[in-house]
């Protein structure tokens, strides 16, 4: 079984990932954590605007669904079958999941739970003000160009996923909605 996930910042995919991961023996593979590696070969520093040029630059330079390939390549050297990939950014990457029998599920919450949530936990990329927090936004969930499949376009990734998780209730409810999905 192949799951993408994808989904608002802060909208609670890592808490989605971690209970396939922790509870249901999911490999996890992680775009963002594949292009952050890359950031830093190329000497720059990690943050929202290099994390996602440089993803589109990869996406560029190999295929537009480069990280699903390589993830899928990953696990079928391991021999993994239940795989999770979290942050599915481009149309590009969710087709391929399907085409690969695979399901994307969306995870979504009001942006103002989502703007307390990224400050809570604080990493490198979430130091921003609210207004900073939905220029990211703006920037990740529409692309600039539409027929270009490298580069990021979010909303349209939720429009086409199969399950969408709105996630502004307690951990236990989430919990219960991926079971469902399951």
């Amino acid at each position: 079984m192949i799951f993408g996930i994808t989904g608002t910042n802060g909208g609670g995919k890592g808490t989605v990932v971690d209970y396939l991961r922790d509870e249901k023996g999911f490999t996890h593979y992680s775009v963002r954590d594949l292009i952050i590696e890359e950031v830093t070969k190329r000497g720059l520093p990690v943050n929202r605007i290099h994390i996602g040029d440089t993803g589109t630059a990869l996406r560029r330079e190999e295929e537009p669904a480069y990280f699903v390939n390589t993830f899928i390549d990953r696990a079928q050297e391991t021999g993994a079958e239940n795989i999770v990939i979290e942050s599915i950014r481009t149309v590009a990457e969710a087709r391929r999941i399907q085409e690969l029998g695979g399901k994307i599920i969306a995870v979504d919450a009001p942006v103002e739970l989502r703007y307390e949530r990224i400050t809570e936990r604080g990493s490198a990329t979430d130091h921003v003000t609210f207004e900073q927090f939905r220029e990211q936004e703006d920037r990740e969930y529409t692309a600039k160009d539409d027929s270009d499949p490298t580069q990021m376009s979010v909303l349209k990734v939720m429009d086409i996923a199969d399950y969408v998780l709105i996630n502004d209730g307690s951990l236990e409810e989430l919990h219960k909605k991926i079971e469902e999905i399951l």
